[in-house]
């Protein structure tokens, strides 16, 4: 009960408007960014915390993509999109969320980031210099918004 109270308190709260707000602003840079860089959003963009890229203009597979940015160390998940040709274990696509690296606090600047790092991947998603040189900048990148800031448990 008491996990519920504090949950509904801070759902209420103006920080967690505001960081809900900063998702929705995250996820539609990274939409916008990696259209740049020729994938295609399958909504053509985002109102929400995800997007759905579709993987097929890269000539990759949805399984490609998330185990060579799982080696990078950023998380998606395959996912099929609209009148898929790959099989359900396979998939076309891509599925990004933004919750968690917003919540960190990420912002626009470092979204574009991300969204380098994802098309760098993408490029060369098999060759193992590559996804060391990407691991290095998506490291680089976080290492600056810890998950447990210094005085984050002080009270």
């Amino acid at each position: 009960m008491a996990a519920k109270t504090w949950s509904f308190k801070y759902a209420a709260s103006q920080e967690f408007h505001d960081i809900m707000a900063q998702v929705v602003v995250n996820a539609k840079c990274l939409a916008e960014e990696l259209q740049k860089y020729g994938f295609r959003i399958v909504s053509g963009g985002t109102d929400n915390h995800l997007l759905v890229v579709d993987l097929r203009s890269k000539g990759l597979t949805g399984k490609t993509m998330q185990n060579a940015l799982d080696a990078v160390g950023i998380t998606v998940n395959k996912n099929m999109i609209p009148f898929d040709p790959e099989k359900p274990g396979v998939t076309s696509g891509i599925r990004i969320g933004l919750t968690a690296v917003s919540q960190r606090g990420l912002k626009e600047p470092e979204i574009r980031e991300i969204a380098a790092i994802i098309n760098q991947v993408a490029e060369a998603p098999e060759d193992e210099a590559n996804l060391k040189a990407c691991k290095a900048k998506a490291e680089a990148l976080i290492a600056k918004f810890p998950l447990y800031p210094a005085g984050s448990f002080d009270d």
